[in-house]
């Protein structure tokens, strides 16, 4: 058997833990730990010159096994593992000890302590490190084809990337025509161009493109399988709501793309909607602002007072939609062109105009005349009236005295909300919902527009309250991700998946009900016995470990993560 040689390399990352943690003691702690070979320290591991080192120590020191104590794994561990790969070792007989989060930042005021806890976490490293083995990773293949989920801007613009790849697409739309919530509109912000200029040119493209199969009006009704080979069937909104009319449809695909878009608040009850006709939301304005038969009455206004965050910010919904405010300028800014002579007011808790275009465009507001008055939540608008809103009273914090503006038309800025469809569809997914409802993306910065689930991705308003241009950027951004495994062929799955030890399994079934991957199925053992054990697809599991810890047998263990290799750190922790 080959002689264990452990090498650890502690980081100093700059101040990042050097500024805590005494470094060259904890080198100096690991050169005694049993099985260890070689010890170091460097300014940056990251860094090429960091790298470079670890690789030459490999080959000059004959190791077989690597601990690197630094910062982060998430954006890390795949450098220091592919560095041991180039210098031929399994990249999975590396193990990592973050002793930046776990350690020099959470104790920055107590020096001493903040040490002693790094070369504790270092000899647990070494002590796991010890019993690793080389793994090898998993590869399944991928069908060159994606489904897309929602036929508004952003689906289309995924799906039409795609095509234009030469991936076969499925789109499915559940409304009876393209487009989503751009039919609706009248104009866009801040270039006020009409919205059908921008909306139908895309809707022709995908009709014309070959590789793009369009169900429409259709839903999702069953979605199995893993990344690389998802088995989608879908079925007709008539044949569903009229149980006849034609079959449902039954494809591959080897990524999908969420792009469902959301809903618009009705604020039935608030300020007045529903009880006075002159209370609309902005979106029923923007119809109005474009009917032409209805122009004439518009330019006879003469006071017009909008409403903002009409639903948003509130304790049923904390969240900022972000986009209402821009749309209260566009159509301020449109009433002001329709007719000069009217005065409009934009009541607000706090003005969102982010970005220079948009910052630009409210101050184009205000030279036009549009007046703009703060309130608080605290003292909210009141609408009088008797029939038809007459006037809105409200507190202007910047004053410091209550006002009444007279108000032929109320305008309320209403919230984008999540979809109808967002529980279903991340339940046939298995994608997580955020706690507004929206969809909830890996990592807000490192994986902004793909999910916990390989193989699913997410743009558009499906995944946040975004504006016409941020829907198309990251329709753009999700269809390029969807890509790369297709264009591949192929997908590797990260060896720390579980597997079962047949002798030790009992075919009970309790992993296969706790997998939320659904990866674990029984199969007939082959041989004399012919009894059932567990079996993991090692694609579609992720290495989550509830069915590790479900196991009554201990039968189900994950690779890099024994049993045996946790209580041995566990061990080495109480010990110290």
């Amino acid at each position: 058997m080959e002689e264990v040689r452990v090498g650890v390399f502690v980081c100093h990352c700059g101040t990042n833990i050097g500024g805590v943690v005494d470094v060259p003691a904890v080198v100096e702690y690991a050169r005694t730990l049993p099985h260890v070979a070689h010890a170091e320290d460097n300014l940056y591991s990251c860094s090429e010159e960091g790298l470079s080192s670890l690789k030459q120590s490999i080959r000059q020191h004959r190791l077989n096994r690597v601990v690197v104590a630094s910062c982060t794994p998430r954006t890390h561990e795949p450098l220091f593992k592919d560095a041991c790969e180039e210098a031929g070792l399994n990249r999975y007989l590396f193990e990592f000890v973050n002793i930046r989060e776990h350690c020099s930042w959470i104790h920055s005021r107590d020096k001493e302590a903040a040490t002693e806890k790094a070369k504790r976490l270092v000899s647990m490293g070494v002590a796991k490190a010890c019993l690793l083995e080389p793994q090898e990773e998993a590869e399944s293949e991928v069908t060159p084809a994606a489904l897309v989920i929602g036929g508004g801007v952003a689906g289309m613009t995924a799906a039409l990337n795609l095509a234009h790849q030469g991936f076969q697409v499925h789109l499915v739309e559940k409304e009876d025509q393209l487009g989503g919530r751009l039919l609706h509109l009248n104009r866009l912000c801040p270039t006020n161009e009409k919205a059908a200029r921008v909306i139908q040119p895309i809707i022709q493209q995908v009709k014309e493109q070959e590789r793009i199969t369009v169900h429409m009006p259709a839903i999702i009704k069953e979605i199995s399988g893993y990344v690389g080979r998802f088995q989608v069937e879908v079925m007709s909104r008539q044949a569903n709501e009229e149980q006849g009319g034609p079959p449902s449809s039954t494809f591959e695909v080897g990524t999908i793309i969420v792009a469902t878009g959301a809903d618009v608040l009705r604020p039935v009850g608030m300020y007045g909607y529903g009880q006075f006709p002159n209370v609309l939301t902005q979106l029923e304005l923007e119809s109005q602002i474009a009917d032409s038969k209805l122009q004439s009455a518009i330019r006879n206004l003469q006071s017009v007072v909008m409403i903002n965050c009409a639903g948003s910010r509130v304790p049923e919904r904390p969240y900022c939609s972000r986009i209402c405010c821009i749309t209260s300028l566009k159509n301020a800014i449109l009433l002001k062109e329709l007719n000069p002579e009217v005065h409009v007011y934009v009541l607000y808790r706090d003005l969102l105009s982010y970005g220079v275009e948009f910052e630009q465009y409210y101050r184009q507001a205000r030279e036009a005349g549009v007046r703009f008055l703060r309130y608080e939540l605290e003292r909210p608008p009141q609408v009088v009236g008797n029939g038809h809103a007459k006037a809105v009273a409200v507190w202007d914090v910047l004053r410091g005295r209550k006002v009444r503006l007279p108000a032929d038309l109320v305008v309320l800025a209403t919230p984008l909300i999540p979809g109808p469809d967002n529980a279903t569809i991340s339940r046939l997914l298995k994608v997580p919902l955020g706690e507004s409802g929206f969809f909830l993306e890996a990592h807000v910065k490192l994986r902004p527009v793909e999910f916990a689930t390989d193989g699913v991705y997410v743009c558009g308003t499906a995944r946040w309250p975004a504006d016409v241009s941020e829907s198309i950027a990251q329709a753009y951004a999700a269809s390029s991700k969807a890509a790369i495994p297709m264009r591949a062929g192929v997908v590797t799955a990260e060896a720390i998946t579980a597997f079962s030890d047949p002798a030790r399994c009992m075919g009970c079934g309790t992993c296969v009900v706790t997998c939320p991957y659904n990866a674990i199925e029984l199969r007939v053992m082959n041989g004399e016995l012919q009894r059932k054990i567990a079996w993991v697809n090692v694609v579609q599991c992720k290495g989550c470990g509830s069915c590790v810890a479900a196991c009554p047998n201990g039968a189900m263990q994950q690779r890099g993560f024994t049993d045996l290799q946790v209580l041995r750190m566990i061990e080495v922790c109480a010990s110290g």
